[in-house]
């Protein structure tokens, strides 16, 4: 039933974005039921494609927009200050969208394969060390924890941690686990990524041994995994909020996301002699050129220690 509000509650959300437009709604269909797109990629897509409709007001036609229309409208966000990452999901967006009306509506020529889009600023992925990892996952059980809170929330904040750390999987995927997608006997866990890609991420055995207590605790046998203090399951924000709290308690200078598990995760494995196809599997990553971002990361630490201790660096 839960999953039930939350998918009508974002129809709510996203007919409100369409602006009626019946093309986008089909196509926000589309991408719901035949390419299994995220909650998070339908909003993001569907609000896009609203903000290019509101830009050209309410006489727009899809189908009579050129590649000029498109290079103008990129001006207009460039001029407004957008970040390039928010220009190009938009773009992403725009493209998706064409692509669709290309194939499915009979629209002879995609204006925005003529289009080319500012190139994003390459930045090296922020990684917790080792020791900071350690920091943070120990602090559930020492921290005090506020009087109204159910006894199991210690556990259920160390296995979240723990999970984040020992599968780096992404925050949605580990918000939609159900109990069922664990497998105790073989210390895995089937994870549905991106496009509904299932992969399955073997666990250390510290992991399961938290996620174990943490569902005795909390009683729970069935359906979600990880609950709220209501039982219901709980949200990525509370999730972010967690790693919040337990970082305002620890001595790490840094800001820390629970993505930041996933890039340490990555890291890691890479610094202690993992295969970069290896790492590509386990993190679900569609192209190895996404993974190789880890390898710089390890490089430029390589460059660090030998200029910190090589006489002639």
């Amino acid at each position: 039933m839960a999953k039930d509000s939350q998918s009508s509650s974002l129809g709510e959300e996203l007919k409100k974005d369409c602006l009626g437009d019946a093309l986008v709604e089909e196509f926000i269909e589309y991408l719901r039921v035949e390419r299994h797109a995220s909650p998070r990629t339908l909003d993001n897509y569907a609000h896009a494609l609203s903000r290019f409709q509101q830009s050209k007001g309410s006489e727009l036609d899809w189908f009579t927009q050129c590649a000029d229309d498109f290079r103008l409208y990129l001006f207009e966000c460039m001029k407004a200050d957008w970040a390039r990452p928010t220009i190009r999901l938009h773009f992403a967006a725009l493209r998706s969208f064409y692509k669709f009306l290309t194939y499915r509506k009979g629209l002879e020529v995609n204006p925005l394969l003529e289009v080319q889009l500012p190139k994003l600023e390459k930045k090296l992925p922020v990684v917790l060390s080792i020791k900071q990892v350690d920091e943070l996952l120990s602090l559930p059980f020492k921290i005090k924890q506020s009087k109204q809170a159910p006894k199991w929330i210690p556990a259920r904040d160390a296995a979240i941690m723990e999970l984040f750390y020992s599968s780096g999987m992404r925050l949605q995927e580990l918000t939609n686990l159900n109990v069922e997608d664990f497998d105790t006997f073989n210390e895995t866990v089937r994870v549905f990524g991106k496009g509904r890609k299932e992969r399955i991420c073997p666990l250390g055995s510290t992991a399961m041994k938290v996620i174990q207590r943490y569902r005795q605790e909390a009683q729970v046998s069935q359906g979600a995994l990880f609950i709220s203090k209501l039982k219901k399951r709980i949200s990525a924000r509370s999730i972010g909020s967690i790693v919040k709290k337990y970082l305002d308690h620890s001595d790490i200078a840094i800001n820390v996301s629970p993505h930041k598990f996933r890039h340490s995760f990555a890291t890691h494995l890479l610094n202690n002699g993992a295969d970069l196809r290896g790492v590509q599997s386990l993190l679900g990553h569609a192209s190895l050129s996404t993974t190789q971002i880890y390898t710089h990361v390890t490089t430029e630490r390589m460059k660090k220690v030998y200029q910190g201790a090589h006489p002639r660096a």
